[in-house]
């Protein structure tokens, strides 16, 4: 019968009726002046009476306060970038267009000022070439005095 159990007990032995006791702070008689400290630098002791008479003098602990977690964004950095690339991208093309088109537009204005040019200026050229050869070299004949006598022209 003085035989352990499994868990350590003896058997024939029964377990008695545990009282908790809970321990009451000691409460100073007189209180001094309070130093002006600051805040989280010396953590406050606390004494407590445990019931057979004893005082334990401690620093209260606060419970461990879990690092907080990196909050990950909602989309991931890889596709805001690719989202960026390909707005540049269009930008770029855009523009690139535009530029094309600006340089397209500025080659037909050239070629009809051109044009335009050859134009006025050859007709200048031609007016002056058939004005001028209507005076060259010749004299001017009023024909209703001339005279045609058996072919020839007496003037």
């Amino acid at each position: 019968m003085n035989e352990p159990t499994a868990y350590g007990r003896w058997a024939g032995h029964e377990t008695a009726a545990v009282e908790v006791h809970t321990p009451t702070p000691i409460i100073p008689a007189h209180t001094a002046p309070l130093m002006p400290m600051q805040p989280g630098t010396i953590p406050s002791v606390a004494s407590i009476m445990l019931p057979d008479g004893r005082v334990v003098t401690g620093y209260a602990l606060e419970p461990a306060k879990p690092e907080p977690v990196a909050v990950k964004p909602a989309v991931s950095r890889a596709a805001v970038n690719i989202a960026l690339g390909g707005v540049g991208f269009g930008a770029v093309c855009g523009g690139l267009f535009l530029l094309t088109a600006f340089i397209t537009a500025l080659t037909a204005l050239i070629t009809q000022l051109i044009v335009l040019t050859a134009v006025v200026f050859g007709g200048w050229a031609v007016v002056q070439v058939l004005s001028a050869s209507g005076h060259r070299g010749g004299t001017t004949v009023n024909i209703r005095k001339a005279v045609i006598k058996r072919n020839k022209f007496y003037g």
